[in-house]
């Protein structure tokens, strides 16, 4: 990874030859974030490779709410430095997945170091680490240090004792951290919400993120009976 700064050499650390000593460069939280991040999924899906903002589905979608996502991409270094996030949140096929993928292939491109999963897939990938008997500490510190954390169909799961704890932790460790969230969720009601994933995690994600509320019919089965 070179420096985005273009003050090291890529390797994190300043050395002042004349005092013979050397200092944290600007880049060090991004290396040691793109570091944990390996063995993460970064990998935004063939469906939504192309995606982008001057056509469709994008173009079709709520356009103040394209706008607030777009604003965000193009401050995407900003936005990642002081760790706000965007919630993206309304019925099936609205277009949320659509738009919360653009945000992280504006991170991706940034250099910016990415973690895209749906919540399920998450879920089971710990279970497995359970299952093998070893601690996912580790993996918890690794969802922590990314830059953006992005996380589809929050409220999709099962919810029991065991899945609140999981997402409130993950959610919490990236709120200590200041560090950028995007989610999805298909609930717009606030109620209902605190009931699938816990008024804790609610609150966090509320100061987190910036609210997108989408609205509308599911546009996959417009397009299935066009």
């Amino acid at each position: 990874m070179k420096c985005p700064f273009g003050i090291c050499d890529g390797s994190g650390l300043v050395v002042d030859e004349t005092t013979n000593t050397a200092f944290d460069c600007r880049c060090r939280d991004q290396l040691i974030a793109h570091a944990k991040a390996k063995s993460l999924s970064a990998v935004i899906p063939r469906r939504y490779r192309d995606v982008a903002f001057e056509r469709p589905p994008v173009t079709d979608i709520d356009p103040h709410v394209v706008s607030a996502t777009r604003h965000y991409t193009d401050t995407i270094d900003q936005q990642m430095d002081s760790g706000r996030g965007l919630w993206f949140m309304g019925p099936v096929g609205t277009g949320k997945t659509t738009l919360a993928m653009l945000v992280s292939k504006a991170a991706l491109e940034a250099g910016r170091s990415v973690a895209i999963y749906s919540l399920p897939r998450l879920l089971n990938e710990i279970r497995d680490i359970h299952r093998a008997e070893r601690s996912h500490i580790d993996l918890l510190d690794r969802l922590t240090a990314v830059d953006l954390l992005h996380i589809d169909d929050v409220g999709a799961e099962r919810k029991n004792e065991w899945v609140l704890e999981e997402l409130y932790s993950i959610v919490n460790g990236r709120y200590e951290e200041q560090r950028s969230i995007v989610i999805t969720t298909n609930i717009l009601d606030r109620e209902a919400l605190r009931d699938q994933i816990s008024e804790r995690t609610v609150s966090r994600l509320t100061e987190m993120c910036d609210e997108l509320p989408l609205l509308g019919e599911d546009r996959r089965l417009d397009l299935r009976f066009a």
